[in-house]
């Protein structure tokens, strides 16, 4: 009896402990995101973020994203992918496109560990409005309403936060619900 409880209760603290270390990070896309894992290893787990890995792999960003960094990636959805116009995504993807694939995806990619609490002074010490410069080159321009962060592309184009701070082995991803298009 004594061994039965003391199983019972091991077991009820193991799994007590896997809860604790998986709550850590938010879920996204169905799947456990990993402190301990990059960027691409996290990513790939993702239901919801399966055309921006297909678009990585397209351009030939694997290998960076799994890099080093420190980076903060702000991942669109799928659903942010099909919002675009009809034929975008199959456009981007193709070989002759990587140029162009490669400046959208970087306009996501900044050079840097930013949770969201670091934004949100950013954009609190600059008077609401925070410029974020990407490593594609682009200019984000973040601003906070409502303990919500929004960035707004180079085209006037609105995108929001809808899961912060997933940290990652080599720095953080924000789920956003909006592709963020360079000026071309």
């Amino acid at each position: 009896m004594i061994k039965s409880v003391l199983r019972g209760f091991a077991l009820a603290t193991a799994m007590s402990a896997v809860a604790f270390a998986a709550a850590k990070n938010p879920v996204v896309g169905g799947a456990a995101m990993f402190d301990s894992k990059n960027i691409i290893e996290n990513a790939v787990n993702s239901k919801d973020h399966t055309t921006l890995v297909a678009a990585v792999k397209a351009a030939g960003l694997v290998g960076t994203l799994e890099g080093k960094g420190p980076f903060t990636v702000f991942a669109p959805t799928n659903e942010a992918f099909a919002a675009l116009p009809k034929g975008t995504v199959d456009t981007l993807l193709k070989p002759e496109n990587k140029a162009t694939l490669t400046k959208v995806l970087t306009c996501h990619v900044v050079a840097a560990d930013a949770m969201a609490k670091t934004v949100a002074k950013m954009i609190k010490d600059d008077g609401g409005e925070h410029d974020i410069k990407t490593v594609g080159g682009c200019v984000l321009k973040a601003k906070e309403n409502m303990g919500k962060i929004t960035l707004t592309d180079e085209n006037g184009g609105v995108s929001h936060v809808t899961i912060a701070d997933v940290k990652q082995s080599n720095g953080v991803i924000h789920v956003v619900d909006k592709v963020l298009l360079p000026k071309m």
